[in-house]
């Protein structure tokens, strides 16, 4: 059984979470490559499915909703997890005191949530290296509330995205 960890990564923090569940499935004996959405043609190569994307203002990137879209009844036909990063600090709430995964759930949850029936939908938080930021993100970054929005460092939750990944290997092996 193949699984694809397929992913859609604007500055590589999600393709680092994508790389990292591939190479805990494949400690825990599963076969898994982590591929970016946008190079995979044939998804009936795949057996299982772990898609991901970073979330800007509460979506997924195109290119990880088209690839789902498109692909729909193969992955509806084969066991499928979904993941999301994107929220960066700290804080595990936001100023009204909710929880920021679940708030930072992009809208791509309820849809695919319905059509693929996935077995878990995750939220991590994500990175951000300031030095590789786009022309608009840095822009962003210079408006009084944009170092707030868009802080620097690493976010990731590594432990809990290992859980994860082993809970996706434990039900692949059962």
């Amino acid at each position: 059984m193949t699984t694809l960890v397929g992913f859609s990564s604007k500055y590589g923090a999600t393709e680092g979470i994508a790389e990292r569940i591939a190479r805990k499935l494949r400690e825990a004996g599963q076969d898994a490559v982590a591929r970016p959405v946008a190079s995979v043609d044939q998804v009936d190569e795949y057996d299982a499915f772990v898609i991901g994307s970073s979330a800007y203002m509460g979506s997924w990137r195109k290119e990880a909703t088209h690839f789902v879209r498109r692909h729909e009844d193969v992955i509806r036909a084969h066991p499928v997890w979904l993941f999301s990063s994107g929220p960066l600090g700290t804080a595990g709430k936001d100023a009204l005191g909710r929880d920021l995964r679940k708030e930072s759930e992009p809208k791509q949850f309820e849809e695919f949530g319905q059509s693929l029936q996935p077995r878990g939908m995750q939220v991590f938080f994500g990175a951000l290296d300031a030095s590789v930021l786009g022309r608009r993100d840095k822009l962003v970054r210079r408006i009084p509330s944009g170092l707030e929005l868009l802080p620097e460092g690493d976010f990731r939750d590594w432990p809990a995205i290992d859980e994860w990944a082993a809970e996706i290997a434990r039900e692949l092996s059962a």
